[in-house]
């Protein structure tokens, strides 16, 4: 079931809208690059139910994996590491390695599975990453990376792609970050997704490295100018639709990361704005109906329980009348032995009576 989702039509090794080269093709929905609008991949977060969420909210709008280590494929449970629904498409997989010879393996594996694109994470700035040899240390060895994205293009006929940063440390200077982009795409990478933010290897959180380092979108605007043939998406710190607008005016494309899952409803208004596909949006209770069948649907399958399934679309009601109570029932502990249809219930109760209270003088009990 797809629950009034539409799926683009695709053909085999292409990207829709792109070739496996980067080279435009013909689209049905307008002119635009797969690459226009993106969530970005987040690690705890955009897991397969979380993107199926999203896919409810936008049909066009590319969606990314949790990064996914190319040891964890070989050497893990593939088949849950790769496991996403085909309503999900257009889906890209991230991967994070340094060895040209196991993410070539890895990337064989994803394409195998269905996914539209190969990502490789070169903008992560967690400990972790560093310890692992991947994520945006490896922008301090664009020769590596050269050969990593070599050794994928080499053995799959889908994009593959890159995330970075614009620097790392206190390398500030643009021909860092020219100089990366260039040596990268000699391998065949036609597609760059620039976090316009530095990646400080040293002394910050991965959530102080999204907030702390300054943003200078300049930096991505210029990579466009000097490499006008190449896919260029810019990522970091956008959170509405007017600020999509203008950096599309410089760029190919525009990454939102936690702003697209604490506000998932502004992914409502992208096809018609951004697409040109101004389709039928489903209400928020028909896709928290939708979400209740997929829930069922995952239950059935594998046993998967609601909870972890809900907590990704408790954004669903932020800003309206009686969201608090809502998202307080969908989280409620107490619930979980109950069936999601009751659940549902209980929080459409629950929404209507906080919708019938009097306005808050607190703004945040309506988030």
């Amino acid at each position: 079931m797809h629950f009034g989702i539409q799926r683009p039509a695709r053909s085999p090794g292409i990207i829709h809208g792109m070739s496996s080269d980067g080279s435009s093709c013909a689209q049905p929905v307008g002119v635009h690059s797969p690459w226009r609008l993106s969530v970005a991949p987040m690690m705890g977060w955009t897991d397969r139910h979380c993107r199926y969420f999203h896919r409810l909210l936008t049909r066009h709008t590319l969606l990314y994996t949790e990064m996914v280590t190319s040891g964890a494929l070989i050497h893990g449970n593939t088949a849950q590491l790769l496991r996403f629904n085909d309503e999900e498409h257009l889906v890209a997989l991230q991967l994070g390695g340094s060895d040209p010879a196991d993410l070539a393996r890895a990337a064989r594996l994803g394409q195998d599975r269905g996914y539209d694109e190969i990502n490789l994470n070169c903008g992560c700035p967690s400990e972790r990453v560093l310890k692992g040899a991947f994520g945006a240390c490896l922008m301090g060895e664009a020769p590596l990376v050269r050969d990593c994205v070599k050794a994928m293009v080499e053995v799959v006929d889908v994009p593959v792609t890159v995330k970075h940063r614009i620097g790392i440390d206190k390398i500030e200077s643009y021909d860092f970050v020219r100089d990366f982009v260039g040596t990268v795409s000699d391998a065949g990478c036609k597609v760059f997704i620039v976090h316009a933010r530095n990646a400080w290897l040293d002394g910050l959180s991965p959530k102080e490295n999204r907030e702390i380092p300054p943003l200078r979108y300049e930096l991505g605007y210029q990579l466009k100018k000097d490499f006008p043939d190449l896919v260029i998406a810019i990522n970091g710190g956008i959170t509405t639709n007017a600020q999509m607008a203008e950096h599309l005016q410089h760029v190919d494309g525009v990454m939102l990361g936690r702003e697209a899952y604490y506000r998932p409803w502004l992914m409502t208004t992208w096809d018609a704005e951004f697409y040109n596909d101004p389709h039928e949006i489903l209400s928020r209770e028909a896709v928290e109906e939708a979400m209740v069948a997929y829930m069922e649907r995952a239950h059935a399958e594998d046993g998967c329980p609601w909870y972890p399934i809900a907590r990704h679309m408790l954004g669903l009601f932020h800003g309206q009348r009686g969201a608090r109570l809502w998202r307080q029932t969908w989280s409620n502990h107490k619930l979980k032995p109950l069936p999601p249809r009751e659940v549902l219930k209980i929080a459409r109760e629950a929404l209507a009576l906080g919708a019938a209270e009097r306005p808050s003088e607190n703004p945040h009990d309506a988030v």
